[in-house]
């Protein structure tokens, strides 16, 4: 069985430079306009313990303009898992050659409550560094308590997301989305 190794590690500055690359890589895929290329998750809060993969929001136009890129993105190394369990998603992952994952890229329609709540939970930790602080001890002893069971540190961790989110969407309203 091959299971992979849950693993949070101290911010990197590289997180950001690997992120501009790939958007650079990414941007030659799509057609300057369709979409705008974002950097979300743990990699992108500065000072926030993350597993080292660099997760990636494409706002797209519209999910054709995705759904039109997906044999371009396949030549380019990912993998196109389609919703993967969130609908309205496009979602793809990138390894290195011995399977080490390296990038998820989230894509969604412009305007869609998932690219809200992505950017708001981001934004909301970049601008409150104790409740990322919080957040990056919470994924700290949920990764060293599930070291292969990614099932169980997603359900340690969701408590404390939930309750972020909350609190970045009031930080934050969206009158679109109420």
């Amino acid at each position: 069985m091959n299971r992979r190794k849950v693993e949070v590690v101290p911010y990197s500055s590289d997180w950001s430079k690997l992120f501009k690359k790939e958007q650079e890589r990414l941007m030659t895929i799509f057609i300057k306009g369709d979409v705008v290329i974002h950097h979300i998750g743990s990699t992108s809060v500065p000072g926030l313990s993350a597993k080292p993969i660099i997760d990636i929001l494409i706002e797209a136009e519209n999910l054709s303009v995705i759904d039109s890129a997906v044999s371009a993105m396949e030549n380019a190394g990912y993998v196109a898992k389609g919703e993967n369990g969130i609908p309205g998603r496009r979602y793809f992952q990138k390894s290195d050659r011995n399977g080490v994952r390296l990038y998820h890229v989230h894509g969604f329609a412009k305007g869609s409550y998932e690219v809200y709540r992505h950017l708001v939970f981001r934004d909301f930790l970049r601008a409150h560094p104790d409740e990322a602080h919080r957040y990056a001890e919470v994924k700290e002893r949920a990764a060293a308590r599930n070291t292969y069971r990614i099932d169980s540190y997603i359900q340690e961790k969701s408590p404390i997301i939930v309750e972020l989110e909350k609190k970045a969407r009031d930080w934050r309203p969206s009158t679109a989305f109420q």
